[in-house]
């Protein structure tokens, strides 16, 4: 089996830990390669894994992002695929260039790929008001990419049927969160309780700048209040320039950092601060930063609408607010000043743990794999015969 993914632990992102959690369970499966890009730090690949490597185009940010970034990494994976021992079944990552590759591959050498649709690249292009032949393009190749995968795996029900409409042939929801173990609710508190957080990529669909911009409001009501960005992202030169506006440490900014680090700035915050702009088409996505937040015990103050605001809302996760400045004042406001106990707390673990393990999602995706793969095999065997 094999894994294609411009983005895989050690980086620092929700992607890569799902991708490794995902690798780790199909290795008791079988031997795993995993073909990816140079990253910072050393590999941590358990027995059965190998991880295959390739230098690639970054951005300013450090990040696998963008025309170039993509094509750096999608060109050489053609050859690293062709020429590679043909394995049972392809697992392939966003973006869809990626996906046209592994299709263009697995057509040439009668190899099923399965999609790993953890949200929907069209849409998300819709958003960011590229110039309509680019969302044009970026929605036939998505559109073909999935009709060619034996199965479709989807983090969420919405996220399926939006692929379904796509062409999408057979969808599997596995459903998504975060490493239980590592954003729990025991640890180190590192922030201070009049913080709200940040933690996470910061793009222009997700308008994560709403809460600076909130914050003149917000420091009125509450002068103590702090907040804080962990992460990186296309919008973070905008950020930066709203906080430089602000009282000086009314806003901070870090670059990623260790998900240890980040779990214990979110488990001693007020309150974990998330959103996504609505009316671009992305309103059916759920942040993994959200679960990420509750995991830890902390609510959260979500900004927008859709699946991801019901969510808080019907499990009394935390506060949801229209994506408008004085909306997100008053409900961070409303963070920063309710009383919380290490009951709730518990609860809101307890929640994640039950419906949002990213063990259980891995589970999940691992035996639609495996079953593509077994699938894979009684076809070579018949065909032999």
């Amino acid at each position: 089996m094999v894994l294609a993914s411009r983005i895989y632990a050690p980086e620092v992102a929700a992607a890569a830990f799902r991708l490794e959690s995902l690798v780790t369970t199909l290795a008791k499966h079988g031997p795993v390669d995993v073909v990816s890009v140079t990253a910072p730090g050393p590999d941590r690949a358990p027995v059965n894994v190998r991880v295959r490597r390739w230098p690639v185009l970054r951005d300013r940010s450090g990040y696998v992002r963008g025309y170039l970034p993509y094509l750096s990494f999608d060109i050489p994976l053609l050859f690293r695929l062709l020429l590679s021992r043909r394995p049972e079944v392809v697992v392939v990552e966003p973006p869809p260039t990626t996906g046209a590759v592994v299709r263009l591959v697995c057509a040439l050498r009668r190899i099923p790929y399965v999609w790993y649709a953890a949200d929907v690249w069209s849409d998300a292009t819709a958003s960011t008001g590229a110039p309509g032949i680019v969302k044009r393009f970026v929605r036939a190749l998505e559109s073909w990419v999935l009709k060619g995968a034996v199965v479709s795996l989807a983090v969420s029900d919405e996220v399926g049927d939006r692929i379904r409409e796509l062409g999408a042939r057979r969808v599997v929801t596995v459903g998504n969160g975060i490493d239980t173990r590592v954003f729990g609710p025991e640890g180190e508190r590192r922030a201070g309780p009049h913080t709200l957080v940040y933690a996470g990529t910061a793009s222009e669909w997700q308008g994560a700048d709403i809460f600076a911009r909130a914050m003149p409001q917000v420091l009125a009501a509450v002068p103590q209040a702090r907040l804080v960005y962990l992460g990186q992202g296309s919008a973070w030169s905008a950020i930066a320039a709203v906080a430089d506006a602000l009282p000086e440490s009314a806003v901070t900014m870090y670059d990623s950092v260790p998900p240890e680090q980040g779990a214990a700035w979110l488990r001693g915050a007020a309150a974990a601060v998330v959103s996504i702009v609505p009316g671009q088409g992305y309103d059916f996505a759920i942040p993994t930063k959200l679960f990420a937040a509750l995991g830890t015990g902390t609510p959260v103050v979500y900004a927008g609408v859709g699946a991801a605001a019901d969510l808080v809302r019907q499990n009394e996760l935390g506060w949801v607010a229209e994506h408008d400045v004085d909306a997100v004042a008053a409900a961070m406001i409303s963070a920063l000043r309710a009383p919380d106990s290490e009951h709730e707390r518990s609860r809101r673990a307890a929640w994640v743990a039950e419906h949002r393990s990213l063990a259980a999602a891995a589970e999940r995706a691992a035996a639609a794999v495996v079953e593509a793969a077994q699938d894979s095999r009684s076809r070579q065997r018949g065909s032999s015969a």
